[in-house]
């Protein structure tokens, strides 16, 4: 037995929902106080003010599956394998950045808690959860949405900074993100076919 299935243990999906939107608007707070921090050039601003804006879309696509399963309540009471270290893990971390983001961050360090918060788990339990949505476009909306982001991420750390392991980090990420979303496609292409 892996060492995660000891761990996980049966929860609804609703209890995983109520997590994840609680783990989102963590992570937008911690944009919002980036995008107070780095008022200038707008070019800084505008990106976090973005990836703010995106993790509120995230909240948005969960409280759409919400309002989904409270019609159902068969899905509603549907119980998953979900770890809980994870979340306990996340939420250190966000209570951990959103702490140090109260003095003074260089942008650098900015862009490095947003490179960890994106290759969290907290972005495939997101995608996982839109699957209750039984709506690939839905999915596939919201990683395209990450994709984006992370596009804009990796191009912000190339920009504003030299570190070169930090643009390798935020780009083999895009890249695993892109692979992601173009296995479903090819899978229903096959199937198609």
């Amino acid at each position: 037995m892996s060492a995660v299935r000891e761990r996980a243990r049966r929860v609804t999906i609703r209890q995983v929902l109520d997590t994840a939107i609680e783990l989102e608007k963590r992570t937008m707070a911690l944009y919002v106080a980036f995008m107070r921090a780095f008022t200038s050039p707008a070019e800084v601003r505008n990106f976090w003010f973005t990836m703010a804006r995106h993790e509120a879309a995230h909240c948005g696509f969960l409280t759409l599956v919400e309002t989904i399963i409270e019609s159902d309540k068969e899905i509603a009471q549907t119980r998953v394998l979900f770890d809980p270290g994870v979340v306990t893990r996340l939420r250190s971390l966000l209570a951990a950045y959103l702490r140090e983001a109260r003095g003074k961050v260089s942008l650098e360090r900015a862009f490095e808690m947003a490179v960890d918060l994106e290759a969290s788990e907290l972005e495939d339990l997101v995608a996982d959860m839109l699957k209750v949505v039984k709506s690939p476009e839905w999915r596939d909306r919201a990683i395209r949405l990450l994709i984006h982001d992370l596009g804009d991420l990796s191009y912000m750390v190339e920009r504003h900074t030299k570190n070169e392991v930090l643009l390798a980090r935020a780009d083999a990420l895009l890249e695993r993100r892109r692979g992601g979303l173009a296995r479903p496609a090819s899978a229903a292409k096959a199937r198609k076919a």
